[in-house]
């Protein structure tokens, strides 16, 4: 007699789904909490260890309460999640102007203008005048790729490990999406 085969889980959707209860959460959570929350049927043992792992990736952080431990998202919604993602495969890399060029060489042209927006938005005004939020920086050219044609030094204007991100509503299927094969 053969058995169906388990239906297993997409690498990382376990990960995603924590992640959604704790974003939802008004308050630190233990891992009773989220396992209660999630209503799946899982152990709370399986639930400690996604959370243990999400605290490994510095996704979540923790503090004591009582014997166990209460979990807080570092990040606040799945963009936020990816932004972490693309800032940690950037620092793996030894030739961040390579991986800078060679990531923005790949964007579609609404993404590249997106992006030009966005660091003119950071770089702040002319003459050296600091960054303000909304300030625009001149463009030679405006349809100048924003990819160098050979690495040149790295600028990094617009990535900061301590930018806020704005919360937003998320689901799990858009959580899953954010978190990967890989995870973080």
């Amino acid at each position: 007699m053969s058995e169906a085969p388990s239906a297993r889980r997409s690498s990382g959707e376990l990960e995603a789904q924590v992640l959604v209860v704790l974003w939802t959460a008004k308050h630190p959570l233990t891992p009773q909490d989220v396992q209660a929350a999630l209503g799946t049927g899982l152990a709370r043992t399986t639930v400690a260890t996604i959370l243990a792992r999400l605290h490994e990736k510095g996704t979540v952080e923790r503090t004591r309460a009582g014997r166990a431990y209460a979990y807080v998202p570092t990040v606040q919604d799945p963009a936020g999640l990816a932004a972490r993602r693309m800032r940690t495969e950037l620092e793996r890399g030894s030739d961040r102007s390579t991986v800078l060029a060679r990531f923005v060489s790949d964007l579609s042209d609404e993404d590249e203008r997106m992006l030009r927006d966005l660091l003119g938005d950071r770089a702040g005004g002319t003459s050296g005048s600091p960054a303000t939020p909304g300030s625009r920086v001149p463009v030679d050219t405006p349809d100048a790729p924003l990819a160098p044609e050979a690495p040149q030094t790295p600028q990094t204007p617009a990535c900061s490990a301590g930018t806020p991100e704005a919360p937003s509503a998320t689901s799990a299927t858009s959580a899953t999406s954010a978190t990967g094969a890989t995870g973080v």
